[in-house]
């Protein structure tokens, strides 16, 4: 069903295109506020890509990999929105796949304050693949595809990102250690 309203929206029908639009504007915008952490940026980031995608929709190769493209538009959107000002007001959660770390400590506000913090010192590139891969779910070769990156980059900055949050989040042998790991 999408892979036809995008050949219809690829042709220039406008009403297959809002449909594409309005199917997507939701997981756009949650991917825009993940990484911005601002609403109103998040807005702007996602408008700024629906509006790429419509003036670029002619150039996509391969319609069943629209939504991929969406995505990098709304990443590289996020870029630019980035670039607009220096200072984020990132608020992110602990890493959910990381299972060693304790309730108490994951929920605490220095712990998060903490982690905001590290999360800011990412590059932007550092942080979608961050945020595609731990928040959104895709494996390494689909933010490969949507950065349009190769799964080798992606995998190089995901793995440089981690190391960096747990250097910046490790330095008094707690957060990241197990419960065996941590000192009395």
């Amino acid at each position: 069903m999408q892979v036809r309203l995008v050949e219809q929206a690829m042709r220039g029908d406008q009403e297959a295109f809002a449909s594409l639009a309005a199917d997507s504007v939701d997981r756009c915008y949650a991917l825009a506020y993940r990484i911005l952490r601002d609403p109103h940026r998040a807005q702007d980031a996602t408008q700024q890509a629906l509006l790429g995608a419509w003036r670029d929709l002619p150039t996509l190769r391969d319609p069943e990999r629209f939504d991929a493209w969406l995505h990098r538009l709304v990443v590289n959107a996020c870029y630019l929105e980035a670039r607009g000002e220096r200072r984020w007001t990132a608020r992110v959660r602990i890493i959910p796949n990381d299972t060693s770390l304790e309730p108490d400590v994951a929920h605490s506000v220095a712990a998060r304050d903490e982690l905001a913090g590290a999360f800011r010192r990412l590059t932007p590139e550092q942080r979608s693949v961050v945020v595609l891969h731990h928040h959104l779910g895709y494996p390494l070769t689909e933010i490969a595809a949507t950065l349009g990156i190769p799964e080798g980059t992606a995998r190089s900055r995901l793995h440089y990102a981690v190391r960096q949050l747990r250097a910046a989040l490790d330095h008094d042998g707690r957060l990241f250690a197990t419960s065996e790991e941590r000192p009395a």
